[in-house]
């Protein structure tokens, strides 16, 4: 997967520089604009890929465990509408 997505963002960065040589020689403010942008978009190709590979790596790591409440625990929820005046714990 990596190999695929390094070989889309060397194609968006070679793509890129095309335009800006394309911008340099043709005196177009337009090209360099899309240049800059194609290269932006590799870049950020690659910051959300390594965002996402780090962030599947915590959640597959199988010594993550949620913390839940031990036997011995209770857990009790309540609402302020539920408890009344006679309920209340000092």
């Amino acid at each position: 997967m990596l190999l695929i997505i390094v070989a889309i963002v060397i194609s968006l960065v070679a793509w890129s520089l095309h335009l800006m040589q394309q911008a340099i020689e043709q005196r177009e403010f337009s090209l360099m604009l899309a240049g800059t942008l194609v290269a932006f978009s590799a870049a950020a190709m690659m910051a959300v890929y390594f965002l996402t590979s780090s962030c599947l790596a915590y959640f597959s790591d199988p010594t993550h465990t949620f913390t839940s409440p031990s036997s011995s625990e209770t857990v009790i929820w309540v609402f302020p509408s539920e408890v009344g005046t006679d309920l209340l714990v000092e």
